[in-house]
């Protein structure tokens, strides 16, 4: 009793404040509906206790609210705030009071049913919900029963009424859960994978779907399965992670030249396209690429690549033309960037094709600061004395070389050759 009077009190108080609340789940009664004066605030109260948890207390006001109106919908409310509550031997009395123990409400029976599941009397719950699937036959009874049937581990069962659910609606977390059904429970895996795949060929593949495909297929070790869908979703959802799965398989199958054709069509991942272009030697399609990446990034190491692989792909190494453009490639880029390679790179070019043999040598030599020990540049500079007459300079260098990582290339060694030959053909000038 003491319960019941705190309730009306607050209710009385939350009428001062009823402009902080809004009416919600279809419970909004216009004034020429109200059955009795205080029925709005009543509802207020009971969402009330809703919002604070008191279940048993918000029960309590909306049963109020029923026999003091005779809506439905606040019987309802009620008992659905019994079952919150878990007060589960109430909701199903309250419901045999009304109906007698027969289905003369199909919102009633879905109640006494949840009730006898969550008491765990699932025998009694499974015959009630057949035979209220009888009669109503809605989806959502088909399902509620298929759950029943999957608390009972009778899958067979379970599977048979969600396929009823299924042919209703076609919804495709429905089919999610007949998949589940038929690989993990009955053991019938292609079957499942079966579904899954003709419903992806007629209604796309979506999130759902594709995402439990790829959950067996990795289950199965099925590689095709797994590229096959990831491009699907990859289609859809176009994401940077799903790529690289797409390129990892394409990686486990050796498919580079796949992997290529993807990366081209989806853009997905230009700095590893052009690590492959560099590593099939494509060096037109490198430099072309890393001269995209450097406009969109700013990026002076990709101003610097394209340079290098706009050389190396050249047919004609002696095209003035191409020289230029390198060069000034390169020289734009060791502004900020200032490594060994890219100012070694520019340096034997202007010392190889006699373009300024000096000032290649200064950029060497800066290379040298940063790697004193390189063997690849201690050879540019030697080439540059070599350029410039000074043999004997540049034989001192090469025999340095020679005992280092790389003396055996086969660059250097024509570069000792050559060098070799001059100092000899020096001594027999002097000779004559």
């Amino acid at each position: 009793m003491r319960n019941y009077i705190n309730i009306v009190l607050l209710a009385a108080g939350i009428a001062l404040f009823s402009g902080c609340f809004s009416m919600k789940d279809g419970l909004q009664i216009k004034s020429s509906e109200k059955k009795f004066a205080n029925e709005d605030i009543f509802i207020l109260s009971a969402l009330y206790l809703e919002e604070l948890g008191d279940y048993n207390s918000s029960s309590v006001l909306f049963n109020t609210l029923y026999e003091q109106t005779g809506k439905k919908e606040y019987f309802y409310r009620s008992l659905r705030d019994d079952l919150t509550a878990n007060e589960n031997e109430r909701v199903i009395r309250r419901v045999d009071e009304i109906t007698k123990g027969k289905i003369v409400d199909f919102e009633l029976a879905r109640m006494k049913i949840a009730a006898l599941v969550k008491d765990d009397n699932l025998v009694y719950a499974k015959e009630l919900a057949n035979k209220l699937v009888e009669t109503s036959k809605s989806t959502d009874d088909y399902l509620m029963l298929s759950e029943i049937y999957i608390k009972l581990k009778e899958y067979d069962a379970a599977l048979r009424y969600l396929e009823g659910a299924y042919i209703k609606e076609y919804d495709e977390l429905i089919l999610e859960k007949m998949a589940i059904i038929l690989y993990v429970n009955l053991d019938r895996k292609k079957d499942a994978i079966a579904q899954l795949e003709t419903y992806s060929r007629i209604h796309g593949c979506s999130e759902v779907i594709c995402s439990k495909l790829l959950g067996f297929y990795s289950n199965d070790n099925n590689i095709e399965g797994l590229l096959s869908t990831y491009l699907r979703l990859y289609k859809m959802d176009g994401s940077k992670e799903i790529a690289q799965k797409i390129v990892q398989i394409y990686g486990y199958k050796k498919d580079f030249v796949k992997i290529v054709e993807f990366l081209e069509e989806s853009k997905a991942d230009d700095e590893l396209l052009l690590q492959f272009y560099v590593q099939a030697k494509n060096y037109k399609k490198a430099s072309t690429l890393a001269k995209e990446l450097y406009e969109n990034s700013g990026d002076l190491t990709f101003l610097a690549q394209s340079a290098i692989f706009e050389y190396e792909g050249s047919q004609n190494k002696n095209d003035s033309d191409m020289h230029k453009s390198v060069v000034k490639k390169l020289e734009e880029a060791i502004t900020v960037k200032k490594e060994g390679m890219y100012l070694n790179y520019l340096g034997y070019l202007l010392i190889d094709h006699d373009i300024n043999v000096k000032k290649g040598m200064k950029y060497v030599e800066e290379a040298l600061k940063i790697e004193p020990n390189s063997p690849y540049y201690l050879d540019s500079l030697a080439w540059g004395y070599y350029k410039l007459n000074e043999c004997e300079k540049a034989d001192e260098i090469m025999k340095k070389v020679a005992t280092m990582d790389g003396g055996n290339n086969e660059e250097v060694i024509e570069h000792i050759e050559k060098i070799k030959e001059c100092i000899k053909n020096k001594k027999g000038e002097k000779v004559k």
